[in-house]
């Protein structure tokens, strides 16, 4: 999630940067003849930077748990039926990892035992209380910040530095390197393996999004396995389209049951750019910044959803939701790969940003434009912080408006 960095990246014009179609009264009930329809109501819970859990690291282990139990059914209270919990944030883990370090946004010291395990009591506790539970993984990233050795000494990055590489003041792991992709989800599949999760889910990070001035060096990796491409930027994307691939195969074999989905970057390629690209004119674009072709993996079935953030207001010059939504729903029409909308709800009420956010009714407005596309199953609120604090109301606005009743998750 890019948390408010994504708007001024792409733009720089801010300081921050299963919904089925159905009749208005059927969409505002959750209901269809009596029955619940199947409507994705989902929140991201992040952990990165204790951005929305927990809220400082170094809290007791029954601090935590309450922190956590208390966003769960902050959850439940606002009819939301999923909770995508951020459980590898950075190279780390949240759950006892053979592969990688407990993560020091719990106890402050990267590696430290927290006492407890909260993705066990995450899975558990979402169960009891109705709620579905998806694993939430970045892939990629190793530490926000470029000094090795302040990583936990047992870390895989010390012990093979020859997978990191430094960029933009961060180290990242090189997703060009197949042992990397291979250790990667071996690290991942150990909490899909060991938990009922009900989905996989990956956020926006990909290769790193661009920085002014600077390269990602993957010179070697390139030299060592990029034959046969016509240029770097196809072998980037291959290796994330692999990556993709390689996980949704290894989920099917690890837990059947669970669905693998991805929430990109809003915004594919601009039309300026590619014919079947989106009416925008957005600074960054997944196919050509960040390698991730996120409109093949739907149109090819690769994942069951996917979450664009659509972090936009309606009328966005740049970005409008009302012509990104359209785009999307006829990306996924005819696939298997069900479509949700990551909204930004943290934009709500935010003094920063243009004045349509400044309105409580922003975000029902684009759950009532939604309903007007079958494909889309559903919507995703970044993030849980703020679903507890609702601002100015933006939350209370869309329960009144379209989650008059509970709905169960798509299957």
């Amino acid at each position: 999630m890019r948390m408010g960095r994504v708007s001024r990246r792409a733009f720089a014009v801010a300081a921050l940067s299963a919904f089925t179609m159905m009749p208005p009264a059927s969409a505002a009930s959750g209901h269809r003849g009596g029955a619940p329809v199947a409507q994705m109501r989902g929140v991201w819970l992040a952990t990165v930077a204790n951005r929305d859990w927990p809220s400082k690291p170094g809290l007791t282990a029954s601090q935590q748990r309450s922190e956590l139990l208390t966003h769960l059914d902050t959850a439940v209270r606002s009819r939301l039926n999923t909770v995508f919990f951020q459980v590898r944030p950075a190279a780390d883990a949240l759950w006892p990892s053979p592969y990688e370090p407990w993560s020091q946004y719990l106890t402050g010291t990267q590696g430290k035992d927290p006492g407890w395990d909260p993705l066990g009591t995450a899975v558990e506790e979402a169960h009891a209380r109705g709620l579905h539970l998806h694993a939430w993984f970045n892939p990629y990233r190793v530490a926000a910040h470029t000094d090795p050795t302040r990583l936990a000494a047992s870390h895989p990055a010390r012990k093979n530095p020859e997978w990191v590489v430094a960029y933009g003041g961060k180290l990242y792991y090189n997703p060009g390197l197949p042992e990397v992709r291979a250790f990667v989800q071996d690290a991942m599949l150990d909490a899909v393996a060991k938990y009922p999760v009900d989905g996989v889910h990956f956020d926006d990070y990909f290769y790193p999004y661009p920085v002014a001035g600077q390269s990602f060096d993957d010179d070697a990796a390139y030299e060592e396995h990029g034959s046969g491409f016509p240029d770097r930027a196809a072998w980037r994307r291959d290796n994330i389209d692999r990556l993709v691939r390689e996980t949704a195969a290894r989920i099917k074999e690890v837990r059947p049951g669970a669905r693998f989905g991805i929430s990109p970057f809003g915004v594919w390629r601009n039309a300026a750019t590619d014919p079947l690209g989106s009416d925008t004119r957005a600074g960054v674009q997944t196919y050509d910044d960040l390698h991730a072709d996120t409109r093949t993996w739907v149109r090819e079935s690769w994942i069951d959803y996917i979450v664009p953030q659509l972090y936009w207001n309606i009328g966005f010059a740049a970005a409008d939701y009302a012509k990104l939504l359209p785009w999307w729903a006829e990306v996924a029409r005819g696939t298997s790969t069900q479509l949700y909308v990551g909204e930004a709800l943290y934009k709500a009420g935010d003094p920063a940003q243009p004045a349509a956010w400044q309105d409580p009714a922003e975000l029902s407005r684009h759950l009532t434009l939604a309903g007007e596309h079958a494909q889309v199953r559903g919507h995703v609120f970044f993030a849980a912080r703020e679903v507890a604090a609702d601002r100015i109301g933006a939350m209370a606005r869309v329960v009144a408006d379209h989650y008059g009743q509970p709905a169960n998750p798509p299957r």
